[in-house]
């Protein structure tokens, strides 16, 4: 019994537009550098959530660290997830 080609096709039209729309993107995003001073200033962060308000400014940073073992002897990965951020509103 042959295989009805509209539901093949539809899945097959919505993966070709995601796939097209990543090689698009990636072709259009330079390459990153790695800045040593930003690098050593996100390892100086601790570990959870900070807010500080300045007059006209706010920063926050966040960092979530965690040690992930995979089974009793398994291996173990590291996840750092960490950011800074800052919002200035000027009166014009």
């Amino acid at each position: 019994m042959p295989l009805p080609l509209a539901p093949i096709a539809g899945i097959a039209l919505r993966y070709g537009t995601v796939a097209l729309a990543t090689y698009a993107v990636t072709r259009k995003v330079s390459r990153g550098r790695r800045d040593q001073h930003a690098e050593d200033a996100l390892d100086k962060l601790e570990d959870g959530l900070s807010i500080r308000r300045d007059a006209g400014q706010t920063n926050t940073t966040a960092r979530f660290r965690r040690k992930i073992r995979l089974g009793n002897n398994g291996p173990s990965i590291e996840i750092d997830i960490t950011a800074l951020g800052r919002i200035i509103i000027r009166k014009l």
